[in-house]
């Protein structure tokens, strides 16, 4: 039992370890953005109304999982300096807690948002003849939703000792299942009613169900990381405030990314619907483009959290000239990638020549701050995974608010349109400067309170 949760990530061959984490978070992102493409693609071909209610529950499932990867990253990055620490016994204890704490928020969640099912959407600007669908599908998800935020956060756990690969296969598995039920009770395939859009919600639901109840047999039979849920209330709230303290701020920050999103959809929209749509094409390749990124993030947390609990500072001076040789190196090839077939990519959603030339502008020049982008999205991860969340928050905040807004507005004036697209590029690059720097200092500062340390001892 004590083998799988000892710490494996303070030593070795840093490159390799992140490699071999990061490697099966990417095919489980890329599986888990299929998710929604699989479901829009079937419910589609029930007709223009259907398509329409699925898009207005976005919002929403947007938010729950910002509640799963904030609680998410609080316990990731408790237990793994917990384990760093050698404490299996606390961590343990966590891990429960956390899962104990994230199921009563989800179910919390889904029965407050199931009460104002009509005035919230109708809020977001659904139609009244939308809702019937809108009732037909969310019904069903709201069941769904613990289903899909206890396994963000339990797998977390995962990822905090080094086992990011289990969390990979289960995404994947969840995304082939889904794709396979889709169908079955969309369309009433097999011998099954055609529930049509309550039929895309049910086949969610069961996906779901099973990866709560396989990842949870996973922590407590096979990894030993669950114990008894039933504690007193003091040991749960010390449990529950240390996964809260970084999981409140990550949840905020999370919600920062679709709000810069909004917010160029907005700018750009003045210039019309042709350029609004090669935004939104642009804005389908990009997370592709982005995924390793996304993917590296996942395990930084558990490596900088268990090397932060172990006192391994010298490895995290390390593993952050590693970040940085690759974010800038990948950056730039997936950038000279996108200049040279950016408008091949984007011909695959649209043939209209006004909104290729928009697509094709963005992906020609935004990709080339993407490397300064995946180190903001790094050092985010390591601060959330040293239990400092609130320099990631900042650096989120302060991306949109204090650097992309003002110039946005500057280039929007002085270049129209080109100018916005400029100023996204320049906001990742001035602000992957700044997160760059916050985090080397903030390492030097664990060194030598460290070395202080181990002089008075």
């Amino acid at each position: 039992m004590a083998q799988h949760l000892t710490a494996t990530l303070t030593d070795g061959p840093i490159a390799r370890q992140l490699r071999s984490m990061a490697a099966p978070m990417v095919w489980g992102l890329l599986a888990t953005m299929s998710f929604n493409v699989v479901d829009t693609f079937y419910v589609a071909q029930l007709g223009n109304l259907p398509l329409a209610a699925l898009s207005f529950t976005f919002p929403v499932v947007m938010v729950l999982t910002s509640v799963g990867i904030g609680l998410g990253a609080g316990t990731s990055s408790a237990v793994a300096r917990l384990i760093g620490e050698g404490d299996a016994q606390k961590a343990r204890r966590l891990a429960t807690d956390a899962t104990t704490l994230t199921m009563l928020v989800s179910i919390l969640a889904s029965v407050l948002g199931w009460l104002m099912m009509d005035p919230m959407f109708l809020a977001l600007g659904a139609t009244p003849d939308l809702l019937p669908l809108i009732r037909e599908y969310m019904t069903l998800w709201y069941l769904s939703a613990p289903c899909l935020v206890v396994p963000m956060v339990s797998l977390a756990a995962l990822r905090a000792i080094g086992m990011s690969h289990i969390q990979g296969y289960l995404m994947s598995a969840g995304a082939v299942l889904n794709a396979i039920l889709d169908p079955i009770f969309i369309f009433g395939l097999l011998g099954a009613p055609a529930l049509e859009l309550r039929g895309a919600a049910l086949a969610t639901l069961i996906t779901r169900a099973l990866t709560l109840v396989v990842a949870l047999y996973i922590l407590y039979y096979r990894v030993h990381l669950m114990v008894n849920p039933f504690v007193g209330w003091q040991k749960l709230r010390r449990s529950w405030a240390v996964i809260v303290h970084v999981g409140l701020p990550a949840m905020a920050a999370n919600v920062v990314v679709p709000l810069s999103s909004a917010v160029i959809v907005m700018m750009v929209a003045r210039y019309g619907t042709d350029a609004v749509a090669g935004l939104g094409v642009a804005m389908r390749v990009e997370p592709l483009m982005l995924i390793v990124f996304y993917a590296l993030s996942g395990v930084i947390g558990p490596f900088f959290g268990q090397n932060h609990g172990a006192g391994q500072y010298g490895r995290l001076v390390e593993a952050q000239r590693v970040l940085t040789r690759f974010s800038i190196v990948f950056g730039l090839a997936v950038a000279v990638g996108l200049w040279l077939f950016g408008e091949l990519l984007a011909s695959l959603f649209s043939d209209h020549e006004e909104v290729l030339a928009v697509a094709t502008f963005y992906l020609s020049l935004v990709p080339f701050s993407y490397g300064a982008y995946g180190i903001v999205m790094s050092v985010n991860a390591a601060f959330n995974g040293t239990g400092r969340p609130w320099p990631a928050m900042l650096l989120s905040a302060a991306r949109v608010i204090l650097v992309f807004l003002p110039l946005a507005l500057l280039g929007q004036w002085l270049w129209q349109l080109s100018g916005i697209f400029a100023a996204t590029a320049l906001a990742n690059i001035a602000v992957g400067l700044w997160a760059w720097l916050w985090l080397r200092r903030y390492i030097a500062q664990l060194r030598g309170d460290g070395c202080a340390q181990n002089q008075k001892s």
